[in-house]
């Protein structure tokens, strides 16, 4: 699965710390706007909205790939 690279990687005095995935990154943007639209109810609309933001975050990956190319 393409991750997208890090999106907030820095070096620090311990090291480098790759920090979170890009894809993580716009998965938690997708959830973040989904949780607006959605009252989770239960656990299963919690899961349905988690699986939506990866499958987002995904698509954009894809979407951004393709920009990459041109």
């Amino acid at each position: 699965m393409e991750t997208g690279g890090y999106a907030f990687a820095a070096a620090s005095d311990e090291g480098y710390q790759s920090g979170m995935t890009l894809r993580d990154y716009i998965a938690g943007q997708a959830i973040s706007g989904l949780a607006t639209l959605v009252r989770f109810g239960n656990k299963g609309d919690a899961e349905i909205a988690a699986i939506t933001a990866y499958m987002i975050a995904d698509a954009t990956l894809v979407e951004r790939e393709k920009e990459e190319k041109k």
